[in-house]
């Protein structure tokens, strides 16, 4: 299929926030609002901070006026992209579409913030950038199609991730279609991200999505001084959907492009884990308190699951129930099912509990296998069968769509109140505020990238 990469870059190129529906700039601010609240409590939560900001600092990008949620210190443009769109992804608490399996806020808002701070952007400037990279990120995973490429080893939060970067920071650039289309081209030299992370519980799942945001915000950077890129970095010979997938689907890239915007099929996440475990976690809740049940009453649980959803949360089975870190653990079924049944919640504190005893005690008797009902949903969901076994019966409770999906999408008072959950303590109640409020009225700020700007209060950070 030929001209895909420029049709692509055309609709980026044109699009502002006069053309989108109402719904997707109202959507956009919301998923901007979950992105920000989980960038600024990983800045000081998350355990592979400090490694990434003294990494920074040694590659001197901590020299500069760029700014990073939660943070009073300065950067480069590239180090502020960088470490956005890492913190954005280190909790595993961001938005992800079912579909593409993506995460797709994580690279492209970071991008386009710091594409707009460096050329002085509007908020609406930064929500078209957005919408245009959420669109490219999306698109490109469904045409592989997802599970195809997640079967090769790739993350495509990652692989996808960095030309939605490049096509959002292009778009805050202002460039034209050409350079668009050339900074997709730069994009596709720098398209990486493996699964191997799940071998032992490393960081790199968390590096390397923020390293998509920062390469795809250099792609464009490279583009707009006109540095030329590949010519049909998508639809070639050589291009990304023939190099990276065996059977990829072209005309899934452009199919009712400008019609219907794959953002508005993004959810958010209620659990600070892999979605796919997501579902399971919904069951077990609302199985515990329906039954009033006991930790000490479950004999037995199964979670079903897709095969995709196997091998990220359910294999292998000894090592998802012996979970050594907390990025074991947010990709264990086992440690998620037994933390919700255990108490009752399943949130980043949740981790405390690692050591504890009454998880360690319950994890054994959690088991994740494939389901014939389950993989019938997939890939269309993230859907979960948990088969509960307590007081010699056996209850089942099967949830189709998780908590979170654009079906089941949260009001703009219940992710007000993930955000404050996760920037309040950070920040301080003022300062949290400030910064909700004007994320949800980004559209209509006359410099976009002063989001990035309000920072944790001199006591807060004394705290």
């Amino acid at each position: 299929m030929t001209g895909l990469t420029e049709t692509l870059a055309e609709f980026v190129a044109k699009l502002s926030l006069g053309s989108l529906p109402p719904e997707v700039v109202s959507r956009t601010r919301l998923l901007v609002l979950d992105l920000a609240g989980n960038a600024v409590r990983a800045r000081h939560d998350a355990e592979s901070t400090p490694a990434l900001l003294s990494a920074v600092a040694s590659l001197g990008f901590a020299r500069g006026e760029a700014h990073v949620f939660g943070d009073a210190a300065t950067y480069s443009a590239c180090g502020a992209a960088l470490i956005n769109a890492t913190l954005g992804h280190s909790l595993d608490f961001d938005d992800t579409h079912a579909e593409a399996v993506v995460h797709p806020g994580a690279p492209v808002i970071p991008a386009a913030l710091a594409a707009a701070e460096m050329v002085g952007a509007s908020g609406a400037e930064v929500i078209a950038g957005i919408v245009g990279g959420y669109e490219v990120a999306l698109r490109l995973a469904l045409a592989l199609p997802a599970g195809a490429h997640y079967d090769r080893g790739f993350h495509p939060s990652a692989t996808c991730g960095v030309f939605g970067a490049a096509a959002a920071a292009a778009r805050v650039f202002g460039l034209a279609p050409d350079r668009v289309a050339s900074a997709l081209g730069i994009a596709l030299s720098q398209s990486a991200g493996s699964l191997q992370f799940l071998a032992n519980g490393a960081w790199t799942k968390r590096f390397q999505v923020g390293w998509a945001g920062m390469a795809g915000l250099v792609a464009a950077t490279l583009a707009r001084e006109g540095f030329k890129g590949a010519a049909a970095p998508i639809e070639g010979r050589h291009g990304f959907l023939h190099a990276y997938a065996p059977a990829p689907e072209p005309a899934r890239v452009l199919r009712d492009l400008g019609q219907v915007y794959e953002l508005m099929a993004t959810g958010v996440k209620p659990y600070p884990s892999c979605r796919w475990g997501h579902a399971g976690i919904d069951a077990a809740l609302a199985l515990r308190q329906e039954l009033s049940l006991r930790p000490e009453e479950i004999e037995g649980a199964t979670l079903g699951l897709s095969r995709a959803a196997l091998l990220l949360v359910g294999e292998p089975a000894d090592r998802k129930a012996d979970p050594r870190n907390i990025v074991d653990a947010q990709f264990s079924g086992p440690f998620v099912i037994a933390t919700a049944l255990a108490t009752g919640k399943m949130d980043w504190d949740s981790y405390r509990l690692l050591d504890d005893p009454l998880i360690r005690g319950l994890l054994p008797r959690v088991v994740c296998a494939h389901d014939p009902d389950i993989e019938a949903e997939f890939p269309a969901n993230m859907s979960g069968k948990l088969s509960l076994r307590a007081r010699g019966q056996v209850y089942v409770r099967t949830v189709v769509v998780p908590r979170g999906e654009p079906a089941n999408f949260p009001s703009e008072s219940e992710l007000r109140h993930k955000f404050d959950g996760l920037a309040r303590t950070i920040m301080g109640e003022a300062q949290a505020d400030r910064l909700a409020g004007d994320v949800l009225r980004l559209d209509t700020l006359n410099d976009g990238a002063s989001i990035l700007r309000l920072t944790p209060s001199t006591t807060q950070r004394a705290a």
